[in-house]
């Protein structure tokens, strides 16, 4: 039987994507939820103060997932067709978005700098990096996929940066994790590096959008 893609199923692969987030990103606020139903009478400053690094844990992954989806979002835009490479490579994207949660509780429950917890992390967040590069990748390959006006303005580095920096990131995490997720203000050096790429393979004259 001969498989046929269409543009529903464009939208269903979107639509799915798209709730899984949600969820995964509504998941984060209920171990803060089920923190506050204790609280009894301690004053906010008091919950504030126990609950701190489970706080800085929230906002931090809120960002984090906040982030994955806007570039997932303009990715996906960008497409007009699909294949079953960018359905899988989109399912490994999900399979790390959905365990944010469980990594972040983990990181929130973790007591002093641990080495391990920090790989857990960090580590998750790098394969949902690879993942959106990987589906990049295919759709480089396959300009098919790609809205008409997309073909023109393909680059080959994007994403190539920040999985690179993750990666450091996670490596430095492991041997020196009194820094913790410190780390990972690292990636604010993924633009600069990405221009630097883009220059040398493309060349200072071209530019993209």
């Amino acid at each position: 039987m001969a498989v046929i893609r269409t543009e529903r199923g464009l939208d269903r692969l979107v639509n799915f994507s798209d709730a899984t987030v949600a969820i995964a990103i509504t998941l984060l606020i209920l171990p803060l939820v089920d923190a506050a139903s204790r609280l009894g009478g301690k004053s906010f400053g008091d919950f504030l103060a126990e609950n701190g690094w489970e706080i800085f844990a929230f906002v931090i992954s809120f960002a984090v997932i906040a982030r994955f989806w806007v570039v997932h979002h303009r990715m996906f835009e960008s497409v007009g067709d699909y294949n079953s490479w960018v359905v899988w490579f989109n399912f490994l994207w999900l399979l790390a978005i959905v365990a944010i949660p469980f990594s972040a509780n983990v990181l929130a429950e973790s007591d002093g700098q641990r080495a391990e917890v920090y790989a857990l992390y960090i580590g998750d967040m790098l394969v949902a990096t690879i993942a959106t590069r990987l589906i990049a990748e295919v759709l480089y390959r396959n300009p098919e996929l790609l809205v008409e006006e997309a073909r023109t303005t393909i680059d080959r580095t994007n994403g190539v940066a920040e999985a690179s920096i993750m990666a450091v990131a996670l490596v430095l995490a492991v041997l020196v994790p009194s820094v913790n997720l410190f780390w990972l203000f690292l990636l604010f050096l993924s633009g600069p590096l990405h221009a630097l790429l883009h220059r040398l393979v493309y060349g200072p004259s071209q530019t993209t959008a």
